[in-house]
């Protein structure tokens, strides 16, 4: 391995996945004393604090500056825009290696391993861990099986494969700490987000002709109950449950002032993704997210019509 001083980076507002996915890239990269740093433009959230690495990573931009970092891996990334580098990462001398499982993935990197079909970028690390004899060891194992849970919510979504689980049962194996990860990425819903989600759930509304039920948070929203925006992860998932209608779609205002957009379908026939692509997102045929500029009201009549 010809990398001296290499910078791993998880998208911005890292889930389990990216998180789980430079975590293990972090551990292994320790195991072979490289010089290895986890960058994110946005700290982990609490409850991943038990992934591997995630308390340690930096967000300092002062690393774009420095010209000894040699390769750069954007883990989980569609665009390097997603990723919250797309400025910081211009013209930097730094081979980049992109690792990444959606559709939508623009091939940035100098190196492109990018795997569609896979259910998560840590199922993608695992290959090549396996395909390069690279033994993975009980951190590894907790931080990939981290990044399957929680992109299969549960092996409940269409990201679940025979792969995946497969894959799950192996890290299992080898250490990966299941009990661990469900009580922090699942046991773990306070009494201020469930209310958070009630008024989500409270504001469903179907629109018959477009076949899309959807809903909304408001930053007032999450000021009076007192929960961040990042509390209302998993909604989106679980609307997946709904019955009677094609699409799902959740519509958030971010801190800027902009509105962060989240599609579902459990439909074969229907692609979220190319929805979203045209709004400027990307993601998953099932599962695809977007960010606008505007208003709640305004971005729903764009999708709407």
């Amino acid at each position: 391995m010809k990398a001296k001083k290499i910078l791993i980076i998880p998208h911005q507002y890292p889930d389990g996945d990216s998180l789980g996915s430079a975590g293990a890239l972090k551990e292994f990269l320790n195991t072979v004393n490289k010089d290895a740093t986890i960058y994110c433009s946005t700290l982990a959230q609490p409850k991943y604090h038990f992934v591997p690495h995630a308390r340690s990573i930096s967000t300092e931009p002062s690393h774009f500056t420095d010209k000894n970092i040699d390769t750069i891996v954007v883990l989980d990334s569609g665009d390097l825009r997603y990723a919250g580098v797309a400025e910081l990462i211009k013209n930097h001398p730094a081979q980049i290696i992109n690792i990444d499982h959606h559709p939508t993935n623009e091939n940035y990197g100098a190196i492109n391993l990018v795997l569609p079909t896979a259910s998560s970028t840590a199922e993608i690390l695992f290959y090549f861990f396996k395909h390069n004899d690279i033994s993975i060891n009980q951190a590894m194992s907790t931080a990939l099986l981290t990044g399957i849970i929680t992109d299969t919510d549960n092996f409940t979504n269409a990201a679940t494969t025979p792969s995946a689980m497969l894959i799950a049962s192996e890290l299992l194996r080898t250490g990966g700490n299941l009990n661990l990860i469900n009580q922090h990425t699942v046991k773990n819903k306070s009494l201020a987000v469930l209310k958070l989600w009630g008024a989500a759930l409270s504001r469903l509304t179907k629109h018959e002709g477009k076949d899309i039920t959807h809903t909304y948070l408001t930053q007032k929203d999450f000021a009076d109950f007192g929960v961040s925006e990042i509390e209302s992860e998993g909604i989106a998932n679980f609307l997946n449950n709904l019955e009677g209608s094609k699409i799902s779609l959740i519509l958030k205002e971010t801190v800027d002032g902009k509105i962060k957009g989240s599609f579902r379908t459990t439909r074969d026939d229907t692609d979220v993704s190319a929805m979203a692509k045209k709004l400027g997102g990307g993601g998953h045929k099932k599962a695809a997210g977007f960010t606008v500029e505007g208003t709640i009201e305004e971005a729903l009549k764009k999708i709407l019509d």
